[in-house]
């Protein structure tokens, strides 16, 4: 990698790779401080709702916006793609949320791709680490900044920040916290590559703790919850799948989402698994050493309710 190529960040060809919400953060951030975006690479569009009408990614419709060149490949492999990357003659790379690169991509730059990671590296690699680290009780996570390389989320690590998780936040709401802070991360990161003040390090130099945790993708089967488990693992759990895809339970044969719950440790003989309600103030389920109480949830094929409308409307 070189890092003498100018002195200032601002001077690089910047190519930005992205496609959700959380890449708009730090493509607004360069856009809004002057960096020199030059093309912008996100997901085709995509057929999407009750008409199946395209629908552009939210990184397409930033890019459009702003009058960035917009390339939506299919295949990163395609060789028409990488000449037409090759054309812009970027200094550098970002990738925020968007797929693996083959390395006939990550490698075109002279100073490389670096990537933006919603986790500790080497702590959380994988598809899910903001979900994960909530799930798992962590009373905080960051941002990494990486250079990408072969195997997924191994790159030589750039700049790290922290952030606290408290245990009322969700992985929404520590998704929109890690959005802003990994804008920020990513404007010291570019500058300090640009000026040569930041020394890329192996992952192996940042590994302190025993066990490395991982954050794989999440499927609908792992989502159900499981009530034999302590009330304080199953409140985690629910707080790490909301609001997206949510944690869910069965409630009369019906299946239902939680998105907000409180807990309530306590000694009880009650089934674990069982729910209990007035039918009007509360909705209650038995874990080992204590209780869940729903406060807001979705029933099949019904609208999210706070559990006061729900138990207005549901018949036990």
């Amino acid at each position: 990698m070189n890092s003498n190529i100018t002195k200032s960040g601002k001077d690089l060809r910047i190519i930005f790779m992205g496609t959700p919400d959380f890449a708009v953060a730090s493509l607004k951030a360069l856009v809004d401080n002057g960096y020199n975006v030059v093309a912008v690479v996100t997901a085709p569009d995509k057929p999407a709702g009750r008409g199946m009408q395209l629908q552009e990614s939210a990184v397409k419709q930033f890019a459009v916006a702003n009058d960035l060149p917009v390339l939506q490949p299919e295949k990163l492999r395609n060789p028409e793609f990488t000449e037409q990357l090759k054309s812009y003659q970027a200094d550098l790379q970002v990738v925020v949320a968007f797929r693996m690169l083959p390395e006939i991509v990550w490698n075109m730059p002279p100073m490389g791709t670096l990537n933006v990671h919603g986790s500790l590296l080497p702590q959380y690699r994988g598809a899910a680490p903001i979900n994960w680290a909530v799930i798992n009780g962590d009373k905080y996570t960051g941002v990494t900044t990486f250079l990408l390389q072969h195997e997924i989320d191994t790159g030589n690590i750039l700049l790290q920040e922290k952030m606290p998780i408290t245990d009322e936040d969700t992985a929404g709401t520590v998704h929109d916290k890690m959005m802003v802070l990994g804008a920020e991360t990513l404007l010291k990161t570019v500058d300090g590559l640009a000026g040569g003040t930041i020394t890329a390090k192996p992952q192996e130099a940042f590994i302190n703790e025993a066990t490395l945790r991982h954050a794989p993708k999440i499927f609908t089967e792992t989502c159900r919850i499981n009530w034999n488990n302590p009330v304080e693992t199953v409140y985690n759990f629910i707080r790490g799948l909301s609001p997206y895809p949510a944690a869910y339970g069965e409630l009369q044969d019906k299946t239902f989402k939680v998105f907000k719950a409180s807990k309530e440790l306590v000694h009880h003989e009650e089934a674990i698994g069982s729910f209990h309600t007035d039918g009007k103030n509360y909705l209650k389920f038995a874990c080992i050493d204590g209780f869940i109480h729903i406060l807001e949830l979705q029933l099949q094929g019904k609208k999210r309710l706070a559990i006061l409308d729900f138990l207005r409307g549901f018949r036990f």
